[in-house]
């Protein structure tokens, strides 16, 4: 059977993501990891949800250990205007590395239903890493889909976050800069 590792985000975004693959004939199972969500106990908040979806929809889901906030920082420290393209690389490299190491044939990721975020550049960091460690990538625009999660999970009264997830664009969204 196909097999798929989807990096997820958050629960909202994962709930609508995991279903697709499903319904693509994907076995899915999930990874949680995510240092570039601050402070810590937003990212708390959000690996809560996501177990609580995990159970909710019988998804497998992986919890890295640790909270690697300094090599979030390393990453993109210098490089604020280019952050996200460090991000990408930072969370689906170890996408694509634990796809490898447990047997995946693909992984994927939940951003990919976020209509905040660039598809052309993970689409580009995620071609680059399927190539590199001999998996597919799966894409799909599913940002027309994003609502449609959202709403899926309403009644699951699961944490719902108010800025993507870095304190860059929490300081982005609460001082309205563009």
């Amino acid at each position: 059977m196909k097999s798929v590792l989807v990096h997820c985000c958050c629960a909202h975004c994962a709930a609508y993501t995991v279903d697709h693959w499903r319904r693509q004939g994907y076995e899915v199972s999930a990874l949680w990891y995510n240092p570039n969500i601050h402070p810590y106990m937003e990212h708390q908040h959000r690996m809560e949800a996501m177990e609580s979806l995990a159970q909710e929809v019988n998804l497998p889901l992986i919890v890295t250990e640790g909270y690697e906030l300094i090599e979030y920082f390393r990453q993109v420290v210098g490089h604020e205007f280019q952050r996200c393209q460090y991000c990408f690389r930072l969370r689906l490299t170890k996408t694509a590395e634990v796809a490898r190491q447990m047997g995946f044939n693909a992984f994927t990721t939940t951003l990919l239903i976020s209509p905040q975020q660039k598809h052309d550049l993970i689409l580009e960091v995620s071609s680059e890493l399927a190539k590199e460690k001999g998996l597919d990538f799966l894409y799909a625009d599913l940002r027309k889909r994003y609502s449609d999660s959202r709403r899926g999970t309403k009644g699951l009264n699961l944490y719902r976050q108010q800025y993507c997830g870095c304190v860059y664009s929490e300081w982005e969204r609460y001082a309205n800069i563009e």
